[in-house]
């Protein structure tokens, strides 16, 4: 095994080495680590095991593919500060009873309910995006504005229910980019719902915090 810009241990000696070794097998990896220990390790290890046992590791089998729904009250700071902090607490209970009777309705599981938000997982994201909808749409008789995201990705169970991973923070910063009153979904989302009557219109490419790449991200057009 070789790093392809070790400037210590060139690749092409390792690569001599190789060839001149009967029944070797070469593998070269893009990046630069002196030690196999360092960089993308991983990939290294993953190497390894495949030489060793003649199997590639399996994926861990708590990761899963699902579909996140960010969903906040819009402005809720000013509102405590207009109405009270009982008025408003009443509210916000009214919120997350509407949150939880839409998702019985479109089969979402809610994981987590932090103050004026809440998080709920689908596996389907036609699904997501009509709850979502049905939300922003139920909260206006309670006098509030929601915004809401939507993204689809591998994620991971945690110990106490809650689910974590790069796609559900990618969730979190497409709803972050929304107006009041819209749903954002990601690129990934789009992709998913082709051919769904769900009509989505770009609202650009941005750079999502902690996110590596740029995403193109979509709004809900009811």
């Amino acid at each position: 095994m070789a790093r392809a810009t070790n400037v210590v241990y060139p690749a092409q000696n390792t690569r001599y080495l190789a060839e001149h070794i009967v029944g070797a097998k070469y593998i070269e990896f893009p990046d630069t680590d002196l030690f196999y220990f360092a960089g993308n390790a991983d990939k290294v290890l993953d190497e390894i095991e495949e030489f060793v046992t003649g199997a590639r590791p399996l994926p861990s089998p708590d990761r899963f593919l699902g579909t996140v729904l960010f969903v906040d009250v819009v402005g809720s700071t000013q509102l405590a500060a207009q109405i009270g902090d009982s008025r408003f607490r009443d509210l916000i209970n009214g919120f997350h009873q509407l949150v939880r009777r839409q998702l019985d309705r479109y089969q979402g599981r809610l994981v987590d309910t932090a103050g004026d938000g809440a998080l709920a997982l689908f596996d389907s994201p036609a699904r997501a995006i009509a709850c979502a909808e049905a939300v922003r749409d139920g909260v206006r008789a309670l006098g509030l504005q929601v915004r809401a995201g939507v993204h689809t990705g591998e994620m991971e169970h945690g110990p106490a229910g809650e689910v974590r991973g790069i796609a559900v923070h990618t969730g979190a910063r497409v709803a972050a980019l929304a107006g009041p009153g819209e749903v954002l979904v990601s690129r990934t989302i789009r992709d998913l719902v082709a051919g769904a009557p769900i009509r989505l219109d770009s609202r650009g490419v941005h750079e999502l915090k902690g996110v590596p790449g740029s995403w193109e991200v979509f709004a809900v057009v009811s």
